[in-house]
């Protein structure tokens, strides 16, 4: 927290868009209770103060609803956005719809994002939601192993959404491996973390008049 904290309030941009997993786990905006939750609405609602703070759900956090992004001073996106600045035309995703080879987690996907599913996990009290979102969470962990075992984005599912677009850039998070890959109509690039246990994590991404920018905190 105190990373973020740092990072927001030295940031000089004109609006600031986080892909989602801002969070390890969100289990529902009641969990604005939470104190850790209380004082990360508060480094980003005076975030928001500075510039506009918009916010695309993750696979981590796909539960953030109005009340929370309420608190924190945030617009939230659609699943997939075009934005349109510094004359680029960029698509903006989290990233987890596109890793169309796990399939084992696809399936997972179809079945939280169903409003019946969401609504029986929201019925249950925080502390067992909590609960189930950490026991989850290890799963993931020892399935995946280091982030070289994350599954990577479908070439072509990139290269559709650029061509449906009409845009130059697929800007996404998820896979927990920045970088920058070419592909067949434009590029894909890849956010940071900020997992500081890895190395090249904690960056911002900047689009500029001159072009893209990594800056480390």
């Amino acid at each position: 927290m105190a990373a973020l904290r740092q990072g927001l309030q030295t940031l000089q941009a004109d609006a600031l868009f986080i892909l989602g997993d801002l969070v390890e786990a969100w289990v529902g905006d009641d969990a604005l209770e939470l104190p850790w939750a209380q004082e990360l609405a508060q480094v980003l609602r005076a975030c928001g103060q500075r510039m506009p703070l918009y916010f695309q759900h993750g696979n981590r956090d796909f539960l953030l609803g109005g009340h929370m992004a309420q608190a924190c001073g945030m617009q939230l996106l659609a699943e997939v956005c075009r934005l349109e600045a510094c004359r680029q035309r960029v698509v903006l995703v989290h990233g987890d719809e596109q890793c169309l080879d796990d399939s084992a987690y696809q399936a997972f996907r179809a079945q939280v994002r169903q409003a019946n599913w969401q609504q029986s996990f929201l019925s249950q009290p925080l502390p067992q939601r909590l609960a189930l979102a950490r026991q989850m969470r290890e799963a993931s962990r020892k399935a995946h192993g280091g982030v070289e075992s994350y599954g990577d984005l479908d070439p072509a599912a990139c290269q559709q959404l650029l061509i449906l677009h009409h845009a130059q850039t697929l800007l996404h998070g998820h896979t927990h491996r920045p970088g920058q890959h070419a592909l067949a109509n434009g590029q894909r690039l890849v956010l940071s973390d900020w997992d500081f246990e890895h190395a090249q994590r904690g960056e911002w991404l900047l689009l500029e008049p001159s072009g893209w920018r990594r800056q480390a905190l």
